[in-house]
């Protein structure tokens, strides 16, 4: 009997290593012995199509370029999109399916305010780390343990640009925003800092996503006659408001985000986007004096990609921290380790641009901001 007992328990022993698996190799979702998965959803059809071109060339260029080296500890690193057109109910769909099937280790640059409005719950309750959502929205920057911003909020980009304008001299700025929750944020954003210079709107006028309203929006800013206008706007309406400010109201000097134009349609505005102020969170991507630029550069051309832009600049940005992340949270990861990796970053220069999490919520990672202005090529020029 206790001889029939040691060689149960002997090839128990032998046995275990088929059964005791390493952390790599459970059930970590979007993790594979050779790969690792990361989400986004973003929009790649409707008026927001060029954030999901942007993301798809800046973080794909950047993890082309690590899995070129050998990936992250031995595995590479592959970006896995999906559609939602802007709209927020495809985008919890999208991220209740991937969560569902298991599908990602991670979320990278998911966009707009809404939509990751309507995802925050969902991926704080299934512990799903979200790195570089591409929003500024102060109302998403609160105690959220799985989520690591990196651009600067929309609140900083606002007050500088109402500071710039006042300091002009500029008495009549007008607010012209989107009628959804990322425009209505910053409307309130804009009027509180208006109100610290003891200034008010000179109007302000709602647009529809879809430019339904277009032409009543116009109509009301030209009735009120502002010396500039804030463009709290994003996509393509954007595009068709400055032309038609242009024409309606000459002369009115114009300044967005840097959310407000997608890149694609910075050099289309040809002389009506000439003279338009910007806020930039990544610097200038044409300028090779930094570092990080030049990097970026490099890997861009190494997909025969030539067009650089702020917004694929800034998915550069995004994915290099997402992968600094991994390199630190180990050869075997869980998510719980890149939440941890993430959160210890300090300090980290990629070559001009500084990103730090100071170890607690909520988790920004940069306050960097410029002011650029268009030239007739859709490229900044001061």
């Amino acid at each position: 009997m206790q001889r029939r007992q040691f060689v149960l328990r002997a090839a128990a022993t032998v046995a275990a290593p088929a059964f005791v698996r390493p952390a790599h190799a459970q059930d970590v979702p979007g993790l594979s012995a050779k790969a690792i998965a990361i989400g986004c959803s973003a929009a790649m059809s409707g008026p927001l199509a060029g954030f999901g071109s942007d993301i798809q060339q800046g973080a794909g260029a950047a993890f082309a370029h690590a899995n070129a080296r050998g990936g992250v500890h031995g595995r590479s690193v592959q970006l896995q999109m999906v559609d939602d057109a802007y709209e927020p109910e495809r985008t919890l769909a999208n991220v209740q399916q991937i969560i569902g099937q298991g599908s990602a280790f991670a979320l990278l640059s998911c966009v707009g305010t809404p939509n990751n409005t309507a995802i925050l719950p969902l991926i704080e309750e299934a512990g799903l780390p979200h790195i570089a959502p591409i929003t500024g929205a102060a109302s998403l920057r609160k105690n959220a343990r799985n989520v690591f911003h990196v651009r600067a909020s929309y609140t900083d980009e606002v007050q500088r640009l109402v500071q710039r304008l006042a300091g002009m001299g500029l008495k009549g700025i007008g607010i012209v925003h989107q009628d959804n929750g990322y425009g209505r944020e910053l409307l309130e954003v804009a009027a509180a800092a208006l109100a610290a210079l003891n200034m008010k709107p000179a109007v302000q006028a709602a647009v529809a996503t879809d430019g339904k309203n277009l032409p009543q929006v116009l109509q009301a800013v030209a009735a009120a006659r502002p010396s500039a206008v804030l463009l709290a706007t994003a996509g393509t309406v954007s595009v068709a408001l400055v032309r038609g400010l242009r024409k309606q109201s000459p002369g009115v000097l114009m300044a967005g985000l840097s959310v407000t134009l997608p890149s694609a349609s910075l050099s289309t505005l040809g002389e009506d986007g000439s003279g338009l102020a910007l806020t930039m969170i990544v610097p200038d991507p044409h300028r090779a004096k930094l570092q990080l630029v030049r990097d970026y550069q490099a890997a861009m051309r190494a997909q025969g990609k030539g067009d650089f832009s702020q917004g694929s600049l800034e998915a550069y940005v995004n994915a290099r921290v997402l992968l600094e992340g991994l390199e630190r949270a180990g050869k075997d990861p869980t998510q719980a380790r890149l939440r941890a990796a993430l959160s210890s970053i300090r300090n980290l220069d990629l070559g001009g641009f500084t990103v730090d999490y100071s170890g607690q919520m909520p988790y920004v990672g940069s306050r960097y901001i410029d002011l650029g202005v268009l030239g007739g090529t859709g490229r900044f020029i001061g």
